[in-house]
């Protein structure tokens, strides 16, 4: 019998980011993706050896790999649209069951059970604090690649994901945001000179 999931996810790389933005750089949810997954594994290390933390990195990064599968399925709904309205946002938040459900069922039944929490995640665990975290750093990091491209569309965005992120109540996440994020500001001669 055939599955289709690894054919189907990997058409993330045809679903692009920020729909109603004016980007100097598209991106698309599997760019994001492996950029998200960095980061949390990142922050997850993080915790583990400067707080204690009982993370399993490699999970988190799975984790994060995988946290917009189901928009392959649904596309990427903007946030303005997706988070101000609570109807559609619970509507919304059935289609992305839905969708994880259907891509859950394209693997072989006997992975199903390991593909599962990464597809349907468990939005109250820690793990997927930090893979929040690192998504809502991903948009950060976006917005400010986006002013240094000379494009101010996304400065009131960057605004508000900064304000999002500094209310996260993880030091790892804040020591990431500090120690990691503002090279992205500087220019690769900059970075290469650090």
């Amino acid at each position: 019998m055939e599955h289709h999931f690894f054919a189907y996810i990997t058409r993330m790389k045809f679903i692009q980011r920020w729909g109603l933005m004016r980007n100097t750089m598209p991106e698309n949810d599997m760019e994001h993706a492996l950029q998200c997954a960095m980061f949390a594994h990142a922050m997850a290390v993080m915790g583990n050896v400067r707080y204690g933390r009982q993370y399993n990195p490699e999970y988190v990064m799975a984790l994060a790999m995988y946290h917009d599968a189901s928009e392959v399925i649904t596309g990427d709904l903007p946030t303005p649209i997706k988070h101000h309205n609570p109807m559609i946002k619970q509507e919304y938040n059935k289609l992305e069951d839905m969708a994880a459900q259907r891509l859950i069922n394209m693997l072989p039944q006997d992975l199903r059970d390991y593909y599962a929490p990464l597809i349907a995640h468990d939005e109250s665990t820690d793990e997927w604090k930090i893979v929040k975290a690192a998504d809502r750093i991903c948009a950060y990091i976006k917005c400010l690649e986006e002013r240094k491209a000379g494009n101010q569309e996304f400065e009131s965005a960057r605004k508000t994901v900064k304000k999002s992120i500094d209310q996260i109540d993880l030091p790892e996440v804040q020591d990431f945001m500090s120690e990691c994020v503002p090279g992205f500001s500087l220019t690769l001669d900059e970075i290469s000179e650090g």
